[in-house]
């Protein structure tokens, strides 16, 4: 869901000189499923969990753009405040599945 409303969020952003942010905020986004689909196809946990820690990272630099692109007025506290929670709750969840993966 974050990477949607990523999506979603990014179609109302400005284009132009701020457009490379919009463009990193959907990357960052959408690298963290696909990280977590690459690392899924691997046969040991931890080559998984490898993947999901770069889903993590993801997630951060994700966290940073929204702020960023927030401070720059380019989303609305209203998105800036959906998109947040998601973050946190992301990182919960993958969390979780790094202690799943690590335990194995």
């Amino acid at each position: 869901m974050l990477a949607v409303n990523a999506h979603r969020v990014s179609l109302h952003m400005q284009t132009g000189p701020k457009a490379t942010l919009r463009d990193q905020l959907v990357r960052a986004a959408l690298s963290v499923p696909a990280n977590i689909v690459e690392g899924s196809a691997h046969e040991s946990p931890k080559q998984f969990a490898r993947f999901v820690q770069y889903a993590l990272a993801s997630v951060s630099e994700f966290d940073g753009h929204i702020q960023l692109a927030r401070d720059l007025r380019m989303i609305s506290e209203s998105d800036f405040a959906t998109l947040s929670a998601q973050v946190v709750d992301v990182r919960m969840m993958l969390h979780g599945l790094l202690k799943t993966l690590k335990n194995r």
